[in-house]
């Protein structure tokens, strides 16, 4: 049986939020992007908001949802 650390994000992400905090290796993996992106992202403040813990950047899964949730919305009334 696979840990959940060992599932995939996005699958994660689509059933049900992980119970652990996303790191940003996972959110470029979840969104099939370089993870240089995801610093450009933080950087320019238009990806998903990330925090700090020590020196550790970490994702709140429901942070990221409502982030996903609110692009989907977006493009639906922009198109």
């Amino acid at each position: 049986m696979a840990k959940p650390r060992d599932l995939d994000p996005r699958a994660t992400l689509r059933g049900g939020l992980p119970d652990r905090y996303l790191t940003p290796d996972d959110i470029a993996e979840m969104f099939e992007v370089p993870l240089e992106t995801i610093y450009q992202w933080r950087k320019k403040r238009t990806g998903p908001p990330g925090f700090r813990i020590g020196k550790h950047l970490r994702y709140d899964p429901a942070d990221v949802r409502a982030y996903v949730d609110q692009r989907k919305h977006a493009d639906a009334t922009a198109a």
